[in-house]
């Protein structure tokens, strides 16, 4: 809670700036259904009209009813007619009332899953709008978890509360005009019995939000911590060093830290609450207690008292609604701007640009390439001076951490250098349109992405405007050497991969980096194809096999090519040696041997190792 009272003064100096989430609110719901929108409007001015039609008509039965009996008592007849005929109307008005209300839950109902759908979709549209490095900042992380956090829910609660403050507001409204007969005195009992309790409501509705905000960092771990435990891929690891104990206990302290502050203020909340409804109950009942003594001296009719009563504390809900509807729309603001927040993170610049280069056929140049990644001022790249010709493989070999796959990440755009520029056929990556780029690059990652898809699509992957093509499919499958296995699985290749849904088959790690170099060459007009230690999980004949392979079937293409083995990229023309983010050494496999340098010495021990 000191977290919380440290941003207390800057909440409530913002409380009534937050409002402005419910204009877009608002807009937000109407986008998503118009009709439906005009629907909760129509039955909440239904809704918020009858209970004063409701009090009046009951005093009408009241006094009709006494009328009778006096009728009866002068004349000895009765006459049921009126007092059943206002029965009637309130019977009618109660079904108007019902079905109202009946209808109201049902739009939003309806509005709440069109709703829900639309802010996620409009949340992972965003997600495909942002940078790498926004990814890869913990903060962003935390605003993201804020945002999806009852972002589906909050809208519609809030425009709810705004239409609930509106049906209450016209049933304040009414019954105003019938307390003022009695007393405007009354109208004021009316709004003082119900303020403390609002007063508190939005003190504990703001402590309620920054708990939950300062709480994100905790919600990931716990995520995390849920993955690590019900995942296949992480249980194997989990099981076999008996973690499970150990995780589990940090994820119950988690909990327990978490539950002691949520009990805190659970405990403050309501004892308060309770402490300040007293105040409102002392209210109605000094209320309730003056209407009486009025009747009991004749100031008003029986059926007067019945409907002063009725209204009185009927309107003492609809104010305390009222001010509850105002501080839950304080609240839902407060988690509003944790959505806006997210929605309104700077975008990448325009991505539209040009398809063709000034020197077609150039390849690729870096330009004195250095990079740092956020938050890190050592420098990943340093002065990278390279040119790749289109028929032409380089290989890039060097410690982890040396700024190999760094270089990747710059070439396909998803950082831009911090100094110098990458060109390709002479125009600079910045400035070339993203789709036309990207549909010359095509990459595999030494974390490719496992999809829980059958592998056909596995495959089309790696081109989405042929996602669904078979013949495709057997063709990229075939040049990335995965016909040898794929065969023999129950379906083919609408075979279901992974565990997470029935009838899944899971695959080993050299099977699933053959269907990932399949994928690679479904990009039929990729004309730069990256190897960033995509055979890792197979053994080193195995490799030199998809190398050569890759080598054969690359020849009017820039290849690039990364790992560890040296005894594979001896295959390609041009070998660099990268260290601390610089190129230490460059040439031939035999150039290199020549040098005697670190390339030579680390050939040396891998082939020590073989012999």
């Amino acid at each position: 809670m000191k977290r919380a009272n440290a941003n207390r003064n800057t909440i409530d100096m913002n409380m009534l700036g937050v409002f402005r989430y419910s204009k877009r609110a608002l807009e937000l719901v109407w986008a998503t259904s118009s009709q439906l929108t005009i629907g909760l409007a129509v039955l909440t001015l239904i809704a918020g009209v009858l209970p004063a039609a409701m009090a009046y008509v009951g005093q009408l039965i009241v006094d009709a009813v006494v009328a009778a009996m006096d009728s009866y008592q002068t004349t000895g007849t009765i006459d049921y007619f009126p007092a059943l005929y206002y029965v009637m109307i309130e019977a009618f008005i109660v079904l108007i009332m019902s079905g109202s209300q009946r209808g109201l839950a049902a739009l939003q109902a309806i509005l709440r899953e069109l709703l829900g759908q639309r802010v996620n979709m409009t949340i992972l549209e965003k997600a495909q709008s942002l940078s790498l490095a926004q990814f890869e900042d913990s903060e962003f992380y935390d605003k993201l978890v804020r945002a999806r956090r009852k972002a589906s829910s909050r809208p519609l609660a809030l425009v709810n509360k705004t239409f609930a403050l509106l049906q209450n507001g016209i049933s304040l409204i009414s019954f105003a005009v019938l307390l003022w007969q009695f007393s405007p005195w009354a109208l004021v009992l009316l709004v003082l019995g119900a303020l403390p309790a609002f007063i508190a409501e939005a003190k504990f509705s703001g402590d309620a939000f920054l708990l939950a905000r300062w709480r994100s960092p905790e919600f990931r771990q716990q995520n995390y911590l849920e993955t690590l435990l019900a995942r296949e891929d992480n249980i194997k690891e989990v099981r076999l060093y008996q973690l499970s104990k150990r995780f589990l206990g940090r994820y119950r302290d988690i909990f327990l830290k978490l539950f002691r502050e949520n009990k805190r203020l659970i405990v403050r909340r309501e004892t308060w609450g309770f402490a300040l409804g007293i105040i409102g109950t002392l209210v109605f009942y000094s209320a309730y207690g003056w209407i009486v003594t009025s009747t009991v001296i004749g100031a008003i009719t029986l059926g007067q008292m019945t409907m002063y009563l009725l209204l009185f504390k009927q309107g003492q809900g609809a104010v305390a609604s009222s001010l509850t509807s105002i501080s839950g729309m304080y609240e839902d603001n407060l988690y509003l701007s944790n959505l806006y927040e997210y929605l309104e993170q700077p975008t990448l610049a325009s991505q539209i640009g040009q398809t063709v280069g000034p020197q077609p056929g150039d390849g690729i140049r870096f330009e004195q390439v250095s990079f740092s990644y956020p938050g890190n001022p050592a420098p990943s790249l340093n002065n990278v001076d390279l040119h790749i010709r289109p028929g032409t493989s380089l290989a890039i070999v060097g410690e982890n951490g040396s700024g190999k796959t760094t270089l990747i990440k710059l070439l396909t755009r998803l950082y831009q250098p911090t100094h110098g520029r990458i060109l390709l056929d002479g125009l600079d990556l910045k400035d070339w349109d993203e789709q036309a780029l990207l549909t010359r690059i095509g990459v595999i990652f030494q974390d490719f992405v496992r999809y829980q898809f059958i592998v056909g699509e596995n495959i089309g992957a790696g081109d989405e405007t042929r996602f669904h093509d078979e013949d495709g499919w057997h063709q990229a499958a075939e040049l990335g050497k995965a016909t040898d296995f794929i065969g023999d699985l129950s379906d083919g290749y609408h075979t279901q991969l992974g565990r997470w849904f029935k009838g899944g088959q899971e695959l080993s790690g050299g099977q699933w980096q053959k269907i990932a170099l399949a994928r690679a060459f479904m990009r039929e007009k990729a004309d730069i194809l990256v190897l960033d230690e995509p055979t890792s999980a197979m053994d080193a004949a195995a490799e030199a096999e998809i190398f050569a392979h890759f080598q054969e079937h690359t020849q009017s293409k820039m290849a690039i090519l990364i790992s560890h083995r040296f005894s594979t990229v001896r295959l390609a023309n041009e070998i660099i040696v990268m260290e601390h983010g610089e190129i230490k050494e460059r040439g031939t496999h035999e150039q290199l041997l020549e040098q005697a340098g670190q390339y030579a010495h680390l050939f040396a021990l891998q082939a020590k190792g073989y012999q």
